[in-house]
């Protein structure tokens, strides 16, 4: 089972913003692979080796930032 749980996980995603499930999931995939790819994890407490674990705590202790496409384009 991944910790956090999926609804604590959209819990602090989403406070304050209104981006739905499909970005996070995306966002997860990503890091994911950036992880196998050799990036260092940013997770303070890392349970679970596995890239996708990692990257969904990650999100989780908002190590990672999930920016809009409009937002990042004008960036």
């Amino acid at each position: 089972m991944i910790h956090p749980s999926y609804v604590e996980l959209m819990k602090v995603v989403n406070e304050g913003v209104e981006i739905g499930e499909e970005p996070v999931v995306i966002a997860a995939a990503k890091r994911a692979r950036q992880i196998i790819a050799g990036d260092e994890p940013m997770a303070d407490k890392v349970t679970c080796p596995k890239p996708l674990s990692i990257a969904v705590e990650e999100l989780y202790e908002g190590k990672v930032k999930i920016i809009p496409e409009s937002q990042s384009e004008e960036e």
